[in-house]
């Protein structure tokens, strides 16, 4: 999930908000502004109930990202990165880069969320009671309060990727010892609460109960995407444990220099060979940046003529980079961004030496079962 709109750092850590995010805020503000709250506090004018929505849906955004960042804060104190946090349409993402190393550590950084979002809902629902004089006021802090409880206690179902799913890894982690089998139960934990989430919301809109079925089924289909996809990544994350970058990196690369066209690149290497990642470097060596045929083929031809490499490249420090001895597991959570799934491989004067691509990523798995080790 990726940000759109930036809010800067907190703690170190990005945070930004999708675009998607504009929609529950809509959702939000037309539902209180002209539903609930003038049905519970009728006689204001209009103009103070969209104020009042406004601050109730900016203040549970708030509170979502209060929840994302106490489990970004326990996951650095435990070793692990975490590059950034996403406000989307339903709900947080924060991006962690690597697994906790023991059940106990797995265990907090789950349930600090559900516990940050409980605190969050006593302190509104306290709110509400010093506001008892000014009614309206008090109304958008007692919504706060039970939005924020709701939070907590769907988060602590255990069924990943909630936040109990994690809790519910980290127990059987600790009892079996085996953390693969442990994620893999509890994604598919997740699977079958995502299917009977969007099961009830399909029953509530045939039936007539309400068309928020259709928002519990979106809700549904998302955990069952979200579990499906930590299944597979565990299974991959497992059969590649052990494997370091410099067994499945391809190299010496190709390489082209800042200054040389797109025309030239074309006439010299597209279409002269397979290749589909072109390294930027120096005379020395040093990674400057990277092109890949996507990017090239973005290109107007009346263009490529004029067009350096430099000019549609992918900045050095936007690449994924590791070190020959690095774990490849460690790598594949960074392979994101503007390398269309590429990586490069420096050795310690950042000189670069290989390059890593989906297709050397793919052959890793697939030839996983066939190195010798225990």
């Amino acid at each position: 999930m990726r940000s759109s709109i930036s809010l800067g750092r907190i703690g170190g850590v990005a945070v930004g908000l999708n675009v998607s995010v504009l929609f529950i805020v809509a959702i939000l503000v037309v539902g209180l502004a002209f539903g609930s709250f003038p049905a519970l506090f009728p006689g204001r004018a209009t103009a103070l109930y969209l104020l009042a929505a406004l601050a109730a849906a900016v203040l549970f955004l708030a509170s979502l990202l209060a929840h994302e960042l106490a489990h970004a804060l326990v996951a650095q104190r435990h070793g692990i990165e975490v590059p950034r946090i996403t406000l989307w349409l339903l709900g947080g993402v924060a991006e962690l880069r690597g697994e906790p190393r023991t059940p106990g550590a797995d265990l907090k950084i789950a349930v600090v969320g559900p516990l940050t979002s409980l605190a969050c809902g006593i302190v509104c629902g306290a709110v509400a009671m010093l506001l008892s004089g000014a009614p309206l006021a008090a109304g958008v802090f007692l919504y706060l309060a039970g939005l924020n409880v709701l939070l907590a206690v769907f988060n602590l179902i255990p069924a990943a990727p909630l936040d109990g799913g994690r809790v519910l890894r980290a127990a059987l982690w600790a009892r079996s010892g085996d953390r693969t089998r442990a994620a893999v139960t509890a994604a598919r934990a997740g699977r079958v609460f995502g299917y009977a989430l969007v099961a009830l919301g399909l029953f509530q809109v045939v039936t007539g109960l309400g068309f928020q079925g259709l928002w519990l089924a979106l809700i549904g289909l998302f955990l069952v995407n979200a579990a499906g996809a930590e299944e597979r990544q565990t299974q991959v994350s497992s059969a590649l444990g052990g494997v370091r970058v410099g067994d499945v990196m391809t190299g010496p690369p190709v390489v082209a220099r800042p200054d040389e066209t797109v025309a030239g690149l074309i006439e010299r290497l597209v279409m002269t060979s397979r290749l589909s990642t072109y390294p930027l470097t120096d005379e020395r060596g040093a990674f400057l940046g990277l092109v890949t045929l996507n990017r090239i083929r973005d290109v107007p031809p009346a263009a490529r003529e004029t067009t350096r490499l430099s000019d549609i490249a992918c900045p050095a420090g936007d690449v994924p980079s590791a070190r020959p001895d690095e774990p490849l597991t460690g790598l594949l959570s960074r392979m994101d961004g503007c390398a269309d799934g590429r990586a490069v491989v420096l050795d310690p004067s950042g000189r670069l030496i290989g390059l890593l691509t989906p297709t050397d990523i793919s052959r890793a798995i697939q030839t996983a079962g066939l190195r010798p080790g225990p």
